[in-house]
C-alpha cells in the first residue's frame, strides 16, 4: 500500500505529516504543492482536500486532510504503543496537549511568524508583535511547567503530541526575538533535535517565506 503526501516542506503542517512518516519509517511519496508550488486550487485537488490547504495523505483508498488527523492517524495505525499510547488514560494526556496546540499554542506562534517573519520589514507592527510574543511566551510557559515534570508532553516517551507541538520549535529558536530562558522546553527542545526525523522534517529554511505574504 502507498503513501502520498501532498504538501510544500517550507509549511509547518506539512512537516508534522513528515516528522511523523521520517519517525515511523513508513515508505512514501511526497508530492510539492502549494505556495511557489501552487496546484492546491485545481479541481483534482479540492476533489481530495475541500479546503484547498495542505498537507493531504492518502494511503490506499483512504484521503485525509487537517494536519494533526494526518499526524494521529499515522500514529495509531503503524504506531500504536509507540507514538499512540495504548491506554485511554495515557491518550487523553496526549490528545489534551494535542488539541491545545491547535486551538491555542499554534495560533499564538504561527501569528508572531506572521507579524515578525513574513511582514515585510516596512509594515511590520511592533505593538501587535510584542502581543504575539506575550502570548505565545505565556504558552511556552505553560509547556515549561509540563517538561519541568516530564521528559514529553505526553509523558515519558514521545508521542503525537511532541509532534504537532515540536513542529514549532525550528522557528521559535531562530526567529529574530527576545526569548525568555526555559531550561524544561530547551531541554525537550535538545531531545527532540537528536532525532532524525525531526531534523529532517522540521529543520527546514523559512527563507522563502520571509517578507513574504503571499505567493
Amino acid at each position: 500500500m502507498t503513501i502520498t503526501l501532498w504538501g510544500r516542506l517550507s509549511s509547518v503542517n506539512v512537516q508534522k505529516a513528515v516528522w511523523a512518516l521520517e519517525e515511523l519509517e513508513l515508505p512514501y511519496q511526497h508530492i510539492p504543492l502549494g505556495g511557489a508550488f501552487r496546484g492546491n486550487d485545481t479541481p483534482e485537488y479540492l476533489t481530495m482536500n475541500p479546503n484547498g490547504l495542505v498537507p493531504t495523505l492518502r494511503d490506499g483508498e483512504l484521503i485525509i486532510w487537517e494536519s494533526h488527523a494526518i499526524v494521529r492517524y499515522l500514529s495509531a495505525e503503524y504506531g500504536s504503543g509507540l507514538l499512540f499510547p495504548v491506554e485511554p488514560r495515557d491518550r487523553t494526556v496526549v490528545d489534551q496537549w494535542t488539541d491545545w496546540t491547535a486551538t491555542t499554542f499554534q495560533p499564538a506562534w504561527i501569528s508572531l511568524f506572521w507579524l515578525k517573519v513574513r511582514t515585510p520589514a516596512a509594515q511590520q507592527d511592533a505593538g501587535a508583535i510584542a502581543k504575539a510574543l506575550a502570548a505565545s511566551v505565556k504558552c511556552f510557559r505553560m509547556m515549561e511547567m509540563r517538561l519541568a515534570k516530564a521528559p514529553y508532553l505526553g509523558g515519558e516517551g514521545l508521542t503525537y503530541a511532541d509532534i504537532v507541538a515540536g513542529a514549532a520549535m525550528y522557528r521559535w529558536s531562530t526567529m529574530d526575538i527576545e526569548r525568555p530562558s526555559l531550561p524544561g522546553v530547551e531541554a525537550w527542545h535538545g531531545r527532540l533535535n537528536e532525532r532524525a526525523a525531526f531534523r529532517k522534517a522540521v529543520n527546514v529554511s523559512y527563507e522563502e517565506l520571509v517578507g513574504r505574504l503571499a505567493f
